[in-house]
């Protein structure tokens, strides 16, 4: 048996006493590499077992202070999101007064010419 063939069930096994296959116990008897990585599973339970019985005090309006500043930001957003929802309104706006300027500009001109044409003659 192989060190690759179990990999697996070495880390299923670490909290257990023993392994289910009879080969895999007897080569991890045998083999230090296995043996070894046995033990570092090992650690690594015992230490997530410690992190699940840690608490952690949190300061005294840390919650109320989140949740402001995430309203904050949240309204920040919307207006953000009104803006560049409006931006193609605005800008079409823009383009239209622009367009009835140059005409009435236009109109303007026409009118003038008519009336110079018609004094003249």
């Amino acid at each position: 048996m192989q060190c690759e063939e179990i990999a697996d069930a070495l880390a299923g096994s670490a909290d257990h006493a023993e392994l289910a296959d009879r080969r895999a116990r007897k080569h991890v008897e045998t083999c230090l590499r296995c043996q070894a990585e046995v033990v570092q599973y090992r650690k690594l339970l015992k230490a997530l077992h410690a992190l699940r019985e840690d608490m952690v005090a949190t300061p005294h309006g840390l919650v109320t202070d989140i949740f402001v500043r995430l309203e904050a930001a949240g309204e920040r957003q919307a207006v953000r999101s009104l803006l560049a929802g409006r931006k193609a309104a605005y800008v079409g706006g823009i383009a239209v007064a622009t367009a009835a300027a140059g005409a009435g500009a236009a109109v303007l001109l026409v009118n003038r010419s008519k009336r110079r044409l018609r004094s003249a003659a």
